[in-house]
């Protein structure tokens, strides 16, 4: 599975706090494109949930 920046969808506000230097390199990252912070951070994180349960499959699958 490989990223990509999304559109932003509907959503529910919540608040989270980033090191200063995270913010800057997303914003690096999705400056010219149609992306939010937002909508980047809900990505990033459904590829980071995604990878783990592959991981956690795999895992499952040598035992």
């Amino acid at each position: 599975m490989s990223f990509k920046i999304p559109i932003a969808p509907t959503s529910t506000p919540k608040t989270v706090r980033f090191p200063d230097e995270l913010i800057e390199e997303v914003e690096k990252v999705i400056k010219k494109t149609n992306c939010t912070f937002s909508a980047f951070i809900v990505e990033a994180t459904r590829n980071a949930i995604e990878e783990l349960k592959i991981k956690k499959h795999k895992s499952k699958a040598k035992n």
